[in-house]
């Protein structure tokens, strides 16, 4: 081999590894509501209502499942390496209670210690009852339609 073809073909190695391993890089990435510190702490208890929230912070990320009267606006920055699952940094939950005049009643902050971890059990969930084979669960209900005292009669009345 010439030098020329050596220093060619380390080359194109170099290049390989660079390309590679640029496919591993990690990133960051914001997710949800930007949270403003000082328009967040603008909103006070008992001044405020909800006109005057949502003009400063905007429209909430959500509302209360069983109560409009509370607002979430959540703010979660991850990060991620190569193909792994996104990992949270950092998280804030600004939950704004309204009292049943549309006034502010509370504000509350909450971060990432909110976050639940939650580990599924194997593959399959556990569930209470008989196990069925294939062929149980395949030919089981043969001659069970139409049977004696079951809607399959074919709607006649008797």
């Amino acid at each position: 081999m010439s030098v020329t073809s050596i220093r060619l073909a380390s080359l194109a190695a170099i290049v390989a590894i660079g390309l590679t391993a640029g496919g591993c890089a990690g990133y960051r990435e914001s997710r949800g509501y930007i949270l403003d510190e000082q328009l967040a702490s603008a909103v006070q208890v008992g001044t405020d209502n909800k006109t005057s929230v949502e003009k400063t912070l905007g429209r909430p990320t959500f509302t209360g499942q069983f109560n409009d009267n509370e607002w979430y606006y959540v703010s979660r920055n991850t990060s991620t390496f190569a193909f792994r699952n996104p990992r949270v940094t950092q998280q804030t939950v600004l939950r704004i209670r309204f009292d049943a005049a549309g006034n502010v009643a509370a504000v509350e902050r909450t971060g990432k210690e909110q976050i639940a971890s939650i580990d599924p059990y194997g593959k399959t969930t556990p569930t209470l009852g008989r196990r069925k084979s294939f062929f149980e669960e395949f030919f089981g209900n043969i001659g069970t339609v139409g049977g004696v005292g079951t809607a399959g009669q074919g709607g006649r009345g008797q």
